[in-house]
């Protein structure tokens, strides 16, 4: 089987196609990315594998998602432009990546004769629906454009199987973390700023009181469901959307409190004001995926807050 993982040098991306390399059955990974958010060191390790491509490029660029699709029978599509606060002050980047990339990608597909497309969606397609667990089939409205934009996916997922047979799975992730996952830049995600404060013992700025929770998941847990997506021949897996978690709610407060006793860190967190377009709370209901695909989440969050720490040990600079 020859896979085209686009967003391949992110951190998501890395990590599934490390796992694809050793999968008996993949001949070809091919990662398609524009080096934008993702790292050239991320896939560096790869580049002596006979069955490993990189072809830089950009979804956005429909010819060169038309190059990047040719000889390949499966997309795993983990490209997009992350953040809620970076698509509330850019959100005609964030619809530009997020959406009309996807559309390029999907589109290419359908002309390369590709079938079966397994892509990153979003719990923040939860929006402003206060249930919990979430459950697939019960969303809100959007809070973000980021938001708006998974869930144009999603749409475009369903209308793209209806209209020419490509099969499909969404994986809603929920607050993925672990190696490869960037503490730099304006937009970096909590759990790498809590790692970065814990080695410099310094303070981390938590948004908001702290109460607000989330359904944290290490990286191995969404590499499991991207798999189990790639590879079922149960046609009655395919064209679902499914939550990717742990079905677990931890605070930001537990979260550092987590991380402090991982560390030794001694700094308490400074709190600071609630960031536009946030979800107060995320808890996945995983029932469905564990049913439709055998998905069973095998690193808890404690364990996977334990693997992370020892990679930023390694690989951060303090």
């Amino acid at each position: 089987m020859k896979i085209l993982v686009t967003g391949g040098a992110g951190f998501i991306g890395s990590n599934l196609c490390a796992a694809l390399l050793q999968h008996p059955e993949v001949e070809l990974v091919r990662v398609f990315d524009n080096l934008s958010t993702g790292f050239e060191h991320n896939i560096s390790e790869f580049y002596g594998n006979p069955k490993f491509e990189f072809l830089k490029g950009d979804i956005r660029n429909f010819d060169e998602c038309l190059i990047a699709c040719k000889n390949i029978d499966v997309i795993s599509h983990q490209a997009a432009l992350g953040s809620v606060p970076r698509s509330v002050k850019d959100p005609l980047t964030t619809h530009a990546v997020n959406a009309t990339g996807t559309l390029n990608v999907f589109t290419a597909a359908k002309e390369s004769n590709i079938k079966r497309i397994v892509f990153a969606a979003s719990s923040s397609t939860y929006g402003d629906n206060p249930t919990l667990p979430k459950v697939e089939n019960k969303i809100g409205s959007p809070l973000s454009p980021y938001a708006v934009t998974k869930f144009m996916n999603e749409v475009y997922a369903k209308v793209y199987g209806n209209l020419y047979g490509i099969e499909y799975i969404g994986l809603r992730y929920f607050n993925v973390f672990g190696p490869n996952q960037d503490p730099g830049g304006a937009y970096a995600a909590v759990i790498p700023l809590f790692f970065k404060a814990a080695l410099e013992n310094s303070s981390p700025l938590i948004n908001g009181d702290g109460k607000n929770s989330r359904d944290f998941t290490y990286v191995d847990n969404a590499v499991q469901a991207n798999l189990l997506s790639i590879f079922t021949k149960d046609k009655s897996a395919l064209n679902e959307i499914y939550n990717v978690a742990c079905g677990e709610k931890t605070t930001l407060n537990e979260l550092w409190e987590k991380i402090k006793q991982i560390s030794d860190s001694t700094s308490d967190a400074l709190h600071g004001e609630n960031r536009a377009g946030d979800i107060p709370h995320s808890l996945a209901d995983i029932s469905k995926i564990k049913k439709s695909l055998n998905y069973h989440p095998e690193i808890t969050v404690f364990d996977g807050l334990k693997k992370s720490y020892q990679w930023y040990k390694t690989h951060l600079s303090i």
